[in-house]
C-alpha cells in the first residue's frame, strides 16, 4: 500500500499545487470561510466517506474514512482561515480578496491533505482502522476552531492525532521534529487606566494616565526578568499604547494592549498573576483607576514523546528521494490551537520546510510577502501518508 500510496501522490503533485493556487488567490478571514468550506465539501462529493460539516463554532468539517477492517482511529488536520494581510508578492495567482491573504501557509495545509485524504480513501480496504480528516476553519481567531471541535466529542474515539505547519526556515524535502512543549501557549491583556485630565502647565490639578500608564509599561517587563525561572521561557509584548491626545493636555485615559507568550502552564498561571500584582500597584502608587482584561488563549503545545518518537524514526526510514533531511527543530515561541487537540489526544505536530528557490532569507509566515516552494506539498503529503502507513503496519 504505501508504495502505490506515495506513486498516487507523486502523480498527483500538479493537483496539489493548482488546488493550493486555487485557495490562495480566494482567502476568506476566520469564521468567514464559507466558500473555502463550501470547496472542500465539493471535493468529497461522491467519495464514500462521511462528512460533518459546521463542526465546531464555525466552518470546520470532519470527513471519517473508514477501514476495511476495524482498528485504532487516527485524526489528520489541516487549517483553511487566512489572515487580514494586503499581499505583497508578485504571483500570477495573488490574493483577489484585498486586505485578505494566506500567509501563513493554510492553502498549501488544505491542498496536500484534500489530495492524501482522496488517496487514503481509494485505499482504505487495506487499513485496519478509521482515519478522520479534521478541515479545520479559525486558527488564527482566538478561540480558534480546535477548542470548539474538541468539545463537541466528536474527535471522543480518536486514539492519535497528527499535522503538520509550513516554515520557511527551511528548504523543501526537510521535515522538522521537537519533543514535548514545542510551541509557545498565548495570552492577550486590555489595560484601561483611568486618571485624572487637566491643563499641561499644571500638573498638580490633575492625574497624569500616561505616566502612570508608562509605569506600567516599564514595571510588567519585571515579570519576565525577575519573577520567571531564568530556564523558562517568557515573553511580554506591549503592542498597543493608546494615549494620543493635544501636547498640552494632561490625559485622563490611556489604553494598552498586550501579548503574553509562555512555555508551560506553570509560567502561564505566574505571568497572570503577577501582571494583576503590577496593576493593583499602579492604582496605589499613582492613584488611577485601572480595569485589566485579561484572556488565556491557545495553551502551550505538547507534542506526546512516545508517539513523536515513532514519527521520527518512520520519517527517517522512509527512503524517499523527496524527504532529504529530518532534524530536530526548536522550541518556537508562536502559537498554534492544534494544542487544544494534543491537550486530549496523544499526537505530534510536525513541520515542513517550504523556502522558496534562489534566495538566502526568506520571508517569514504573516509577512505580507511570505511566498512558498510548492514543492513542499508533496513533501507534507508524503510525510504525512508515511506515518499513517507506519501506524498501520502497512508496507
Amino acid at each position: 500500500m504505501k508504495k502505490q500510496l506515495m506513486e498516487m501522490l507523486e502523480a498527483r503533485k500538479d493537483e496539489m499545487i493548482q488546488i493550493r493556487r486555487y485557495l490562495h488567490e480566494n482567502p476568506e478571514l476566520s469564521f468567514k470561510e464559507e466558500k473555502t468550506a463550501q470547496y472542500i465539501a465539493d471535493f468529497y462529493k461522491g467519495k464514500d466517506v462521511e462528512i460533518l460539516r459546521n463542526a465546531g463554532n464555525g466552518n470546520g468539517m470532519i470527513v471519517t474514512i473508514k477501514g476495511g477492517k476495524p482498528g485504532k482511529t487516527i485524526a489528520l488536520r489541516a487549517d483553511f482561515d487566512a489572515l487580514p494581510i494586503l499581499e505583497e508578492t508578485d504571483v500570477p495567482f495573488k490574493s483577489k480578496n484585498e486586505g485578505v491573504m494566506h500567509a501563513c501557509g493554510h492553502d498549501a495545509h488544505t491542498a496536500y491533505l484534500l489530495v492524501l485524504a482522496d488517496c487514503l480513501i481509494q485505499l482504505k480496504d487495506s487499513i485496519a482502522g478509521t482515519i478522520k480528516i479534521i478541515h479545520q476553519h479559525a486558527e488564527e481567531a482566538p478561540p480558534g476552531g480546535a477548542k470548539s471541535i474538541v468539545e463537541s466529542g466528536v474527535l471522543a474515539d480518536v486514539d492519535n492525532i497528527y499535522g503538520i505547519h509550513i516554515f520557511p526556515t527551511h528548504p523543501a524535502g526537510y521535515v522538522g521534529y521537537h519533543s514535548g512543549y514545542s510551541l509557545a501557549g498565548r495570552s492577550f491583556f486590555k489595560l484601561i487606566v483611568q486618571g485624572t485630565g487637566g491643563h499641561g502647565s499644571s500638573p498638580h490639578m490633575a492625574n497624569d494616565a500616561i505616566v502612570a500608564a508608562a509605569h506600567f509599561v516599564t514595571a510588567v517587563q519585571t515579570v519576565i526578568s525577575r519573577r520567571i525561572n531564568p530556564f523558562e521561557m517568557g515573553v511580554i509584548t506591549i503592542g498597543s499604547f493608546d494615549g494620543k491626545g493635544t501636547f498640552n493636555v494632561i490625559k485622563d485615559r490611556v489604553e494598552l494592549e498586550g501579548d503574553v507568550r509562555y512555555m508551560t502552564v506553570e509560567t502561564q498561571q505566574l505571568i497572570a498573576k503577577e501582571v494583576e500584582r503590577i496593576v493593583k500597584g499602579i492604582e496605589a502608587e499613582f492613584g488611577v483607576q485601572c480595569k485589566l482584561e485579561y484572556v488565556a488563549d491557545y495553551p502551550p503545545l505538547h507534542n506526546d514523546p512516545e508517539v513523536t518518537a515513532n514519527v521520527v524514526t518512520s520519517l527517517k526510514n522512509m527512503n524517499d528521494p523527496d524527504i532529504k533531511e529530518v532534524g530536530e527543530y526548536p522550541m518556537l515561541a508562536g502559537s498554534e490551537d492544534f494544542a487544544y487537540y494534543l491537550e486530549k489526544i496523544p499526537g505530534c505536530f510536525f513541520y515542513i520546510g517550504c523556502k522558496p528557490k534562489g534566495i538566502e532569507k526568506a520571508y517569514f509566515n504573516h509577512h505580507p510577502k511570505f511566498d512558498i516552494d510548492e514543492e513542499c506539498l508533496l513533501v507534507a503529503a508524503k510525510s504525512v501518508g508515511q506515518v499513517v502507513c507506519s501506524y498501520y503496519g502497512v508496507e
